[in-house]
């Protein structure tokens, strides 16, 4: 072979590759000795693996070098045949894939869980005709269904409400910040946001995820929901359900706020 040609570069079938075209010298024209020494200087590792990666039938032609390849085993314990080898690599991805797949269907599995529980809640939203009801039907579901340690719908400017409200005024001194940002916020709170929002809490809320109501660029109320584990909610976690419970909220809240006491 000349010096610098590449096997994977070669036009050869699987039979040339055991020719004597291997065991030439290209200066002097003689055949050499099919030594190992001589066959571990012609031929690079490198070269014979990429030579057989393009040629994934040669141990079809050579079946029978089989029995004489091995390779040594995990625990260093034993030698396996290479057919070996490859079952045993075939049933690990194997087992991976399964896994994988036992993963999503789990996910599947809660997803569909997440969006029936989700569809009865905003259905009962919808169901309800002032703004009481309302607020004991959303914190009820969220207590009951998705079994949160704790939850608050607070509604602002609204005193006629037998429900806990707060003005607008207390709101943006208590909650400015989350009242100002108009997204989703996840993770710690600062100690006097938590005793706004959850003041009646069984134990201290560690963690939350609030979100404003707003319709028409008007602040309704805030939606909050907190753990005792302080890394419940994290900073950058999905927000997708409780974006979408607020954006239900704040077209279902004016209609029962208009409504005759």
């Amino acid at each position: 072979m000349p010096a610098g040609q590449h096997l994977s570069g070669t036009r050869m079938s699987i039979k040339d590759f055991h020719t004597d075209h291997f065991h030439l010298d290209r200066q002097q024209g003689e055949p050499r000795p099919r030594s190992e020494q001589y066959m571990a200087e012609t031929l690079d590792p490198d070269l014979v693996a990429d030579y057989l990666r393009q040629h994934p039938d040669f141990f079809i032609d050579y079946e029978n070098l089989l029995p004489e390849l091995a390779l040594p085993h995990h625990t260093g314990e034993h030698a396996i045949s290479l057919v070996e080898r490859q079952v045993s690599v075939l049933r690990a991805r194997n087992r991976e894939v399964r896994n994988r797949l036992n993963r999503l269907l789990d996910i599947a599995r809660d997803n569909d869980r997440l969006f029936q529980k989700t569809r009865q809640l905003v259905l009962a939203i919808l169901d309800q005709r002032d703004a009481d009801s309302l607020v004991h039907v959303v914190e009820s579901s969220l207590r009951d269904e998705y079994q949160v340690d704790a939850c608050t719908l607070l509604l602002f400017d609204q005193p006629a409400l037998d429900t806990r409200t707060a003005s607008l005024d207390e709101a943006r001194t208590g909650i400015g910040a989350l009242l100002n940002t108009r997204q989703p916020t996840c993770g710690h709170l600062r100690p006097e946001e938590i005793a706004f929002l959850f003041p009646a809490a069984s134990q201290p809320v560690r963690s939350a995820a609030v979100m404003p109501v707003v319709a028409d660029g008007t602040p309704l109320g805030m939606l909050a929901i907190g753990s005792f584990d302080a890394d419940h909610y994290r900073s950058g976690m999905g927000t997708m359900f409780l974006t979408y419970l607020a954006e239900v909220l704040a077209r279902a809240l004016p209609r029962v706020l208009l409504a005759p006491l």
